[in-house]
């Protein structure tokens, strides 16, 4: 079954981009003395995280956020093949050359355009874009997987991945991976309320209960 799946680097104070929607510092290079890792961790081979092209290798479709895109296409370089790609905007595209037959806009509720890219996917998964994106399809219950890169990195101000979320939500972290240079990796789910699927009985008493207790129940 296709799945939504958000993979994304944060900031230790959880912005995927700075100010001006910087996000040089993501490789930037770093002084000898503030390594990424130090210890056993920096060293640890056995957890090695997912790299992006393994993850993007069982993407079907992209749902991405209209600012995300500005940003991708900003950089002159187009990194996700044929995939077909919706942006999430009421604006039209720039009339751009640059911009693939396979981008296309739609505006609607996000419950309505998780859907329409699960079914651009097929059998395949859905790869959620974008930190305002991902915070409605959190809020809606729509996402299953999320996979995000720790970068050892306090940026102050940006742009955030999960600040500004309308509700709480419980996560459960599935695995802790180290990433590059001794980045952490967590692969985690939003924790969802278990559903009972029992069937209803014919006459209409609470599942897991037979017509013989039908008396004792009493009539509302």
């Amino acid at each position: 079954m296709s799945r939504v799946l958000v993979y994304c680097a944060m900031s230790v104070d959880g912005f995927i981009a700075g100010p001006g929607d910087d996000i040089a510092w993501l490789e930037a290079p770093r002084p000898s003395w503030a390594p990424t890792a130090n210890g056993p961790w920096a060293e640890d081979r056995a957890t090695e995280g997912v790299e992006y092209d393994d993850f993007f290798a069982g993407i079907g479709a992209m749902l991405m956020g209209r600012r995300t895109f500005d940003v991708v296409h900003g950089m002159g370089e187009w990194f996700y093949g044929d995939t077909p790609v919706i942006v999430a905007t009421g604006r039209p595209l720039p009339p751009d050359p640059g911009v693939p037959a396979s981008v296309t806009t739609a505006s609607a509720p996000i419950a309505n355009l998780v859907a329409e890219a699960l079914e651009a996917a097929g059998e395949r998964n859905v790869y959620l874009d974008g930190g305002s994106l991902i915070r409605q399809a959190l809020d809606a219950d729509l996402i299953d997987e999320m996979v995000v890169t720790i970068h050892p990195t306090i940026l102050g101000a940006g742009h955030p991945l999960f600040a500004g979320a309308e509700q709480r939500h419980m996560v459960t972290v599935n695995e802790v991976r180290r990433f590059g240079e001794g980045l952490v990796q967590l692969v985690m789910h939003p924790a969802r309320r278990p559903v009972d699927h029992s069937p209803v009985p014919a006459y209409g008493g609470p599942a897991g209960a037979d017509a013989a207790d039908a008396g004792a129940l009493g009539h509302a």
